[in-house]
């Protein structure tokens, strides 16, 4: 048995390593093989020390057919023991069925029925199980499927532009040839993705052998365009999306309408759903691994490890693309005190909060968190999420409210990390995530007229 490693010093000599690797890797060339091996050599030092602690086993997902309506006492117990660190895992209870949790019987039944995946067996690779290695290897692993969009920049009321990228799916549509019709679905992507993510590329192509159209909503900034206002993006307000839905619902008014949102993109959809209520013309929508309680998660994301992995390569990010666009910035925001941030929630309390009117950070973060709105709620939402997820931690997710709402059922599972969910020996190709989104549209948009008579 390996002894024991000690990560303080590991943090503190990685943190230094890894800073100057992310800011070649960014402000410089090579930045794929700068974060490669920044993430490889402290992922690899952490998952020795947890192979080196692991001592019996962790409660778990039992094994047995998902429920609806009531989280079970292993899934408490399971979220305790993960968010506590999640020491104590054992190989034997990687494959586990996940838990659907649903406040109305009949999304339930229409679920089990037209998304077979929620009540099948999900078989974490099984080298990279653990939720940080799923995080971090998967856009390396995951193939990334070539898409050819064409690019539309829509105006905002304030004088911005957003960056929307169709897929039309024109070409042989033997499905729904008529464009005027053709099923459509929005995507949002995560805080810092464009079109071009492979999570988004591959529910694209699931879509075109569908036979659905897709738009991507590139948030402001970051897809390339320039930024007309001094205004970007955050998770609580809803204007643009709301700017979006109304321009593709414009253009396709006999076309059914969905959403999907990933991550930061989930949060927003969330929230948007929550605001409307009955009054969008979205017909369904999936979100996945959406962060819930927005303090929980900054406060997860801020222990040492985590810090190192995610934290400040996204705060990092989210600078590099401040810097883009200083010239519109600098005329209302102290650019040089945010890029002195050294996480996400010190980027927030200096740009994010001050950008859109807060009185503080905390404000903006309630208002962020979409665990607060699951009750207004009012057309079928279906979530995922992974218990041990570092940027949604599993204590948080609101498993009372969804119980209480029959418009939403939550699917949950014990590894999968953030938008992971890989799957198989070399999971180059299809994720979990990937077959409950295809189930999923499909069953709305070819079979969501049975939810209204059940």
């Amino acid at each position: 048995m390996l002894g024991i490693i000690s990560l303080q010093g590991l943090t503190r000599e990685l943190s230094l390593y890894l800073e100057s690797q992310v800011r070649v890797g960014l402000l410089g060339s090579g930045v794929g093989l700068s974060l490669v091996l920044g993430f490889g050599a402290a992922y690899a030092c952490y998952y020795l020390s947890v192979i080196a602690k692991v001592r019996g086993c962790q409660p778990c997902l039992r094994a047995s057919a998902a429920t609806c309506a009531r989280a079970p006492e292993s899934l408490s117990l399971l979220v305790t023991e993960t968010s506590a660190g999640g020491r104590g895992r054992s190989l034997r209870f990687l494959s586990q069925r996940p838990q659907l949790v649903a406040g109305g019987e009949a999304l339930c039944r229409f679920l089990k029925q037209h998304c077979p995946a929620v009540t099948e067996t999900y078989y974490p690779t099984v080298w990279c199980w653990e939720g940080r290695a799923q995080t971090l290897l998967r856009p390396f692993i995951t193939v990334k499927p070539h898409v050819h969009y064409h690019n539309e920049l829509i105006k905002t009321a304030d004088g911005g532009q957003i960056s929307l990228d169709w897929f039309s799916n024109d070409d042989d549509n033997t499905r729904y040839p008529d464009a005027d019709t053709r099923p459509t679905i929005l995507i949002l992507p995560g805080l810092t993705g464009t079109s071009r993510e492979s999570y988004i590329l591959h529910m694209i192509k699931h879509s075109e052998a569908l036979g659905y159209r897709c738009v991507v909503f590139n948030n402001r900034g970051v897809a390339g365009e320039n930024l007309l206002t001094p205004r970007t993006y955050c998770a609580a307000n809803t204007e643009d999306l709301e700017t979006v839905i109304q321009h593709v619902n414009t253009l396709y008014p006999e076309a059914p309408l969905m959403a999907a949102g990933v991550s930061m993109g989930g949060m927003l959809l969330l929230n948007y759903l929550g605001k409307t209520g009955r009054q969008t013309p979205l017909q369904g929508a999936a979100v996945f691994s959406a962060g819930w309680e927005v303090f929980e998660s900054a406060t997860l994301l801020e222990k040492p490890l985590n810090w190192i992995l995610f934290n400040y390569y996204l705060t990092t990010c989210l600078q590099a693309s401040i810097m883009r666009h200083r010239s519109v910035l600098e005329k209302q925001f102290n650019i040089d005190y945010v890029m002195k941030a050294k996480s996400i929630r010190e980027f927030d309390t200096r740009f994010t909060s001050v950008m859109f009117g807060y009185p503080t950070n905390d404000h903006y973060y309630t208002d962020a968190s979409p665990c607060h709105r699951v009750k207004s709620i009012e057309i079928p939402v279906l979530c995922l999420n992974a218990v041990d997820d570092v940027f949604s931690p599993g204590h948080a997710i609101p498993v009372e409210s969804a119980k209480q709402n029959p418009n939403v059922a939550l699917v949950l599972t014990a590894y999968g990390g953030h938008i992971g969910f890989l799957e198989g020996i070399w999971p180059r190709q299809q994720t979990y995530m990937d077959r409950i989104f295809k189930q999923f549209v499909q069953a709305i948009f070819e079979h969501g007229s049975e939810l209204s008579s059940m």
